[in-house]
């Protein structure tokens, strides 16, 4: 039976284009936060600020999304130790990722980072006791080649304290995408995105009054443009969730270490060596195939379940 278009709504395709339109400025915003959380570093700001101007700046911006959007009694809960869990990581994971990036070039900290999915692999086995296949670890095995080749320990020009650090904080990024998925069953994404940015508001506010000291204008403008940036990729990437599947724009991420070399260049004159483009396409191969394999067994699920009549 054919399908009738409902007025006033748009085609799939333009649904897709959509999403992949703002998850593309969303990933922009993300290297230009990065950037400006680097550069400031550069000028004295320490890592609790960086951490409290990320957070500080965002928890307004979701406290307006809600209000606009879905409403701020999305924000209950009645899984109050779940959200100070998956806080607490999510703090872990953005202080060591941070701290990575403060250590090393913007494109190696980007690069290695993304060997999350890689890491949330893993622990979906040992969390979440989901079965995973040859093909998902074969994918597995490619991410961490291409972490190693960027890193390159044999005569490698990066500090191993960032690389440490930047492996630590994609391992705890990985643990949060476990959670959220957990979490996810019976919370909104509105009540995790607040709670998460409440907590950590609160934790670098009182690490301000041991570690915030006088900085020249230009390091609080990138402090503040950092945390603007990244509240507005957060949202960015909300949207583009909500108009067209994760299969169709999580690919677009990886366009974020082209940015971030980009930006290393304008900024540092500096441009990822052989062995980091090397590495990144191993990465990007592990993500894609990761991503499309789940989008498979998804629609097999989809297709295997009997219609409700």
């Amino acid at each position: 039976m054919a399908h009738t278009r409902m007025a006033g709504s748009q085609p799939r395709s333009s649904h897709a284009l959509q999403g992949i339109l703002l998850r593309s400025i969303a990933v922009v915003f993300f290297a230009l936060m990065s950037a400006a959380m680097k550069w400031a570093s550069e000028g004295g700001a320490s890592l609790v600020e960086l951490v409290f101007f990320r957070s500080a700046v965002g928890l307004p911006v979701t406290l307006a999304w809600l209000a606009l959007g879905p409403g701020i009694g999305a924000v209950r809960t009645k899984r109050p130790g779940a959200h100070l869990l998956r806080s607490m990581i999510g703090m872990v994971s953005l202080t060591m990722l941070y701290q990575g990036l403060m250590l090393l070039p913007i494109a190696d900290a980007v690069t290695i980072g993304f060997s999350a999915p890689a890491f949330a692999t893993l622990l979906s086995v040992l969390v979440l006791h989901e079965k995973v296949g040859p093909h998902r670890w074969a994918a597995v095995a490619i991410g961490f080649l291409g972490v190693f080749i960027v890193a390159r320990p044999s005569g490698s020009a990066l500090p191993l304290a960032g690389i440490v650090y930047t492996l630590l904080g994609a391992a705890a990024s990985a643990a949060a995408t476990v959670t959220i998925r957990e979490m996810s069953r019976v919370e909104t994404h509105g009540s995790i995105v607040f709670w998460f940015f409440l907590s950590t508001t609160l934790v670098s506010g009182v690490g301000m009054l041991f570690h915030s000291a006088p900085h020249p204008p230009f390091t609080w403008a990138l402090l503040l443009f950092g945390g603007v940036t990244g509240a507005a990729a957060q949202l960015l990437l909300t949207r583009a969730l909500q108009v067209a599947p994760v299969s169709v724009v999580a690919p677009f991420d990886y366009t974020q270490i082209i940015w971030a070399a980009l930006l290393g260049w304008l900024i540092w004159s500096t441009l990822p060596g052989l062995n980091t483009a090397i590495g990144a396409a191993l990465i990007i191969a592990s993500g894609l195939a990761t991503a499309w394999r789940e989008h498979r067994l998804h629609k097999d699920m989809v297709a295997a379940t009997p219609p409700i009549e």
